[in-house]
């Protein structure tokens, strides 16, 4: 019988999970597939049905609780909670003042991770092949697509939530990303680190309604993937390669900003920018850091692929 990961563990990924949410073009679905619990996630979420209500009455809480995987769900959660808090903070601050930087690492660790999951595609045939092309060319399209202006209403943020938070389990596609090609990354950022500081009414009512789309969307999906999943395997598996390959012009290290927005408090942020050679970046390049966090970031997914294959 295949031993369960402490608590502690699945916490830490969590938390890497987290983090990685709070960076658009950066998915939390791609450290899940590398540390492997996956489909371990997708199946317990998809164990939140009607039928836990027959189950409660019949066999109480304790077999909901194994039902729905109950510790290693928490222990997840709760991590990633945290890499969600403080990203939020820690995060910011780095994509201000080193984002040649963050975006290198990222580029290496997402290059690595299009590798890993193809190398678990059993064959490459025809349908294989149309998939990952899909794929790259979806997640491709998705990069270069010019931002939304939003929309603060509620129907908007809970739709909102309920989007994004389907891109979390698809790697490659972060849910930032989305967030800000909806044009909300910078409303729903500032108002939940808002709503953490100084629980102002109206900015924990958002938070509440982005949440509550987020559940709906998370459970939705997962019943759809973990479908994929069993019926068309190797499609699927090349499909999330090719959704990694096709993301990576998002976090190219060397983008120049091209035109601002003006988000909801008033401060101009980036609204569309073009990759570029470092010779043509804006900023300082630092090629030889650039490089050496690309590396960094290429070789940390053989360590996690590591540490989820002990388990």
């Amino acid at each position: 019988m295949k031993k369960e990961a402490p608590l502690w563990q699945n916490a830490l990924k969590g938390m890497a999970m987290g983090i990685a949410e709070v960076i658009p073009g950066v998915s939390g679905g791609t450290i899940a597939f590398i540390t492997g619990i996956y489909e371990k996630l997708l199946n317990t979420i998809q164990a939140f049905n009607f039928s836990l209500i027959g189950t409660l009455r019949r066999e109480g809480w304790r077999a909901l609780w194994r039902q729905i995987n109950g510790s290693f769900l928490v222990s997840l959660v709760l991590g990633m909670a945290l890499g969600i808090v403080g990203g939020g903070f820690g995060v910011t601050q780095l994509l201000e003042n080193y984002p040649q930087l963050l975006w290198a690492f990222f580029f290496g660790l997402i290059l690595s991770s299009a590798i890993y999951i193809g190398r678990q595609v059993p064959r490459w045939g025809p349908a294989e092949l149309l998939a990952i092309a899909l794929g790259a060319g979806l997640a491709f399209y998705i990069t270069v697509a010019s931002p939304a202006q939003g929309n603060e209403a509620l129907w908007f943020v809970f739709l909102s939530g309920m989007i994004a938070i389907s891109a979390l389990l698809l790697p490659g596609i972060s849910g930032s990303f989305i967030l800000l090609l909806m044009g909300m990354y910078t409303y729903i950022l500032p108002t939940v680190r808002e709503a953490l500081e100084t629980f102002e009414p109206r900015s924990l009512i958002v938070l509440a309604v982005f949440g509550t789309g987020c559940l709906v969307g998370l459970v939705s999906f997962a019943r759809l993937l973990s479908w994929t999943f069993k019926y068309y395997r190797t499609p699927t598996l090349a499909l999330l390669t090719g959704f990694m390959l096709g993301s990576l012009n998002k976090i190219w290290p060397w983008r120049n900003v091209i035109s601002y927005r003006t988000n909801s408090k008033g401060l101009e942020v980036p609204f569309l920018e073009e990759t570029v050679l470092p010779a043509a970046y804006e900023g300082e390049p630092m090629v030889w850091g650039v490089l050496l966090l690309m590396l960094v970031g290429f070789t940390s997914v053989f360590i996690l692929e590591r540490i989820g294959s002990s388990q």
